[in-house]
């Protein structure tokens, strides 16, 4: 199971962007703690096991399966009062 990480970003971070706002930087300055601060946050990214990414793959399949059959079921119901109501082109 992947481990659960706070989603708050550090103090080293935090006390970087009130500097960056205190002090006017240049525009290279801000990109350069703009590419820090994500640096930063990638670190804490999880990646999953190849278990917990199979068992998630089936899930969203099994979802988009299940949507794609209401929405046809939707479709074929439509159709179906449409032709009732308008009748069939030509007769």
């Amino acid at each position: 199971m992947a481990r659960k990480v706070v989603d708050e970003p550090s103090e080293e971070i935090v006390a970087n962007a009130k500097l960056a706002r205190d002090s006017k930087r240049g525009p290279f300055a801000r990109m350069s703690l703009f590419i820090k601060q994500v640096m930063a946050e990638l670190r804490k990214v999880v990646t999953p096991t190849r278990k917990e990414l199979l068992s998630y793959t089936g899930v969203v399949l099994v979802f988009v399966v299940i949507m794609m059959a209401i929405v046809s079921a939707f479709d074929w119901v439509f159709a179906l009062a449409v032709t009732y109501v308008f009748g069939t082109p030509g007769g």
